[in-house]
């Protein structure tokens, strides 16, 4: 499915390791490499608020 960029609630909620406009986003946002957003993605999945709580652990 296509990244709907008008859908920007939904957008904050998930995290998306195939655009890399969102890898940089998260990145910046979370203070993390990409290699950390995708460990933290493969082990929580894609919810932002799962991958916050993963990083801070």
């Amino acid at each position: 499915m296509a990244d709907d960029t008008s859908k920007t609630a939904l957008d904050r909620k998930l995290i998306s390791l195939n655009e890399d406009y969102e890898v940089q986003y998260w990145t910046q946002a979370l203070g993390v490499t990409t290699e950390q957003l995708q460990e933290a993605v493969g082990a929580v999945g894609h919810s932002a608020e799962k991958v916050r709580e993963y990083l801070k652990k």
